[in-house]
């Protein structure tokens, strides 16, 4: 996700949903800047559309989450950063393809576009707190 791509594509992405135009306007964050709100950190996820609740991610540290659905499992994942993106590769992932996200903000709040050119998905991130989602078998590292 390089920024001046990441904008381009984010806002087509918005506008395909019917958010075009200067109400929607954004800021592209780069992964880094993700990763210093995330790192030590528990980021409840909104899907901003239906304002559903996605799911839970604890983030253990810059390179290791662990993601809960409501009602769900714990699933471990590393965490990568190409194409300034953030990447997440989980332990249940049957074909080995990462999920990659472009992290921006809106109005001041985070959010997260699915780095796709199909369907991208917008995620608002609710809460930031240090709660521990207590899942077994926490990794170390």
């Amino acid at each position: 996700m390089t920024i001046g791509r990441t904008s381009g594509l984010a806002l087509a992405g918005l506008a395909a949903l019917g958010w075009g135009g200067g109400a929607w306007a954004q800021t592209a964050i780069t992964p880094d800047a993700f990763l210093d709100a995330a790192a030590g950190n528990t980021l409840t996820f909104y899907e901003i559309r239906t304002g559903a609740l996605v799911g839970t991610e604890q983030f253990l540290s810059r390179t290791v989450s662990v993601w809960k659905e409501e009602g769900e499992g714990c699933v471990y994942g590393q965490i990568t950063t190409p194409n300034g993106q953030v990447c997440f590769l989980y332990d249940n992932d049957p074909d080995g393809v990462p999920v990659c996200w472009w992290p921006f903000k809106h109005q001041g709040r985070l959010m997260v576009r699915l780095a796709t050119f199909f369907d991208g998905e917008i995620q608002e991130v609710r809460s930031i707190s240090d709660r521990d989602l207590n899942c077994p078998g926490t990794p170390i590292s």
